[in-house]
């Protein structure tokens, strides 16, 4: 089932204004902490706290001239439910109707894309997702930009259990 998440819309928008945007903007998402490569943040949505970890690729590979920062999100978000849900921004936008592959270990999973963003199928592949990433040690992420260049990011996941549990203990269901 294809779908897009309202509440990781938000954060993804959250973390490129505050990426790029001076502190007014930035210091509506507050640091929750660093583990490994790993790194948490909250913010509010009305009086609820949002939490969500991030991580940026190690390595990059693909032939383009210029591309945005990519990284992977894992959010909690208690307004809707959603609790471990994985999204990737490619820092380009996807060839349309392409899918993202991501291998951690021995498994694989397909992930649908939307302008320069991807999205596990729902909440069954998000929780295998995030048992792979608590066992793996590293995950693999390619893509197709909308120019047809195939690139290739490789993320650390050094960190991702203690990051995973504080975001957890801090946005409990």
């Amino acid at each position: 089932m294809r779908r897009m998440r309202a509440t990781a819309m938000g954060v993804l928008v959250g973390v490129g204004l505050a990426a790029v945007a001076g502190s007014a903007i930035a210091q509506t998402v507050i640091p929750g902490g660093e583990n490994g490569d790993w790194k948490a943040y909250t913010f509010k949505k009305g009086s609820a706290t949002v939490c969500y970890m991030a991580s940026a690729p190690k390595k990059q590979v693909g032939d383009y001239a210029k591309r945005d920062p990519a990284f992977v999100l894992v959010t909690n978000d208690p307004t809707s439910g959603g609790r471990g849900e994985v999204s990737f921004v490619a820092g380009y936008p996807y060839r349309k109707d392409s899918t993202v592959s991501v291998a951690i270990g021995a498994q694989t999973f397909e992930l649908f894309t939307d302008a320069d963003k991807a999205w596990t199928q729902g909440p069954e592949d998000d929780r295998a997702m995030v048992a792979a990433m608590v066992n793996g040690a590293g995950m693999v992420v390619k893509g197709v930009s909308a120019r047809g260049t195939e690139t290739t990011d490789t993320y650390s996941l050094i960190g991702f259990t203690a990051t995973k549990k504080a975001i957890d203990t801090t946005c409990p269901r």
